[in-house]
């Protein structure tokens, strides 16, 4: 069996799931007056809004390092209970 067989029973597979789930799942209406409650709390700010935002260097920086500092946070935690997982597992 080649690749290019493979590949066509693969996807032959995956046709056939998705055919079947386009009949099983139905699609569902959100209720009435969602979608308007929805759109008038999301507020888009406008063009200049927008500018004035990027232009403030600032609090660009501040907030850059802030998620870089938290994502460093998040992978030292992710290492020391890894590390930790696996020293229990040796004893």
């Amino acid at each position: 069996m080649n690749a290019d067989q493979t590949s066509s029973t693969h996807n032959d597979e995956l046709q056939s799931l998705e055919t079947h789930l386009s009949r099983t799942l139905k699609r569902v209406a959100p209720p009435s007056g969602m979608v308007e409650r929805l759109h008038g709390r999301i507020q888009m700010p406008n063009r200049s809004e927008i500018t004035l935002r990027l232009t403030d260097w600032r609090r660009l920086l501040i907030v850059f390092g802030g998620v870089m500092s938290g994502m460093l946070l998040l992978v030292t935690l992710a290492r020391a209970f890894y590390y930790l997982a696996g020293r229990r597992d040796v004893m």
